[in-house]
C-alpha cells in the first residue's frame, strides 16, 4: 500500500518560508562581515573558485545548485582522478567544517526558495535511485540548512539513523520543533559534535540499504 504523502499544515504553508527567508536575510547582513573575512581566506590558502557549487535534489527531488565555501584543494594522482577527501581536506578546510563556516553560503539558497532554515539535509544526486520508499520521503519537504538528524549525531550515526530522522522530522513540521532544532544546532556548532563518521573525515559514501525496514 503506498503511504499517504506529506501534507502541509498551516505553519508549513503560510509562516515557515516567510520565516525562513527573514531569518536567513538577517543572517547575512549579521554575518556578512564574517563571510567576507572567511571568503578571503578561502582565496589565500586554497585558492579559486571560493564557492564550492554543486547540484543536489530539493523538495520532490527538482535539481537546484547548493553554494558553500570551498574547503578542500583540488589535489590529484599521476591519473589525474582526485584524491580521497581525507587528502585533500587541510587543516583549514578542517575548521570551516567543524565551525561550520562553510555552509554559511547556503542562506542564499535559502533566500531563493532551494532550502529552508530547518529540513532534511540536501545530499548527492547520485543518491537518489539508491532510496527506498520510507527513505525518499526525506524530499516531500524543502532540504535544511540544518535538521533533526543534524542535533542528533549529524555525521557520526548511519545513513539509516539518519534518515529516520529525516521522515521523523516530515511527520512532524512545527513551529517549536524548528526553533527547538535550531537552538541545538548553536549548542552542536559550539561543542563541534559529530563532525565526522567513525571511519571518514566526513562520512561514508551512501550504497543504498538492503534491509527493508522502514517500508510499507
Amino acid at each position: 500500500m503506498d503511504r499517504l504523502k506529506h501534507r502541509p499544515g498551516f505553519y508549513e504553508k503560510y509562516i515557515k518560508r516567510p520565516q525562513d527567508f527573514c531569518c536567513a536575510l538577517l543572517a547575512i547582513i549579521v554575518l556578512s562581515p564574517v563571510m567576507a573575512i572567511v571568503a578571503a581566506m578561502v582565496r589565500l590558502k586554497l585558492g579559486s573558485p571560493v564557492i564550492f557549487k554543486q547540484e543536489r535534489p530539493g523538495l520532490n527531488e527538482e535539481i537546484f545548485t547548493l553554494y558553500k565555501f570551498r574547503t578542500m584543494t583540488d589535489k590529484k594522482d599521476k591519473d589525474g582522478n582526485l584524491l580521497p577527501d581525507e587528502e585533500r581536506l587541510t587543516r583549514f578546510g578542517k575548521i570551516l567544517r567543524s565551525t561550520s563556516l562553510d555552509e554559511l553560503p547556503e542562506l542564499f539558497n535559502i533566500l531563493n526558495g532551494d532550502m529552508a532554515v530547518v529540513g532534511p539535509r540536501p545530499l548527492l544526486v547520485r543518491y537518489l535511485p539508491l532510496y527506498n520508499e520510507h527513505q525518499a520521503r526525506r524530499h516531500e519537504v524543502r532540504p535544511g540548512f540544518t535538521g533533526y538528524a543534524q542535533v542528533n549525531g549529524r555525521n557520526s550515526i548511519s545513513w539509516e539513523e539518519k534518515f529516520d530522522m529525516d521522515v521523523e522530522y516530515v511527520e512532524h513540521v512545527t513551529f517549536l520543533g524548528d526553533w527547538k532544532i535550531i537552538l541545538q544546532t548553536v549548542k552542536t556548532v559550539l561543542k563541534r559534535e559529530g563532525i565526522s563518521s567513525e571511519s571518514s573525515v566526513t562520512m561514508e559514501e551512501f550504497k543504498g540499504t538492503t534491509s527493508k525496514v522502514g517500508e510499507i
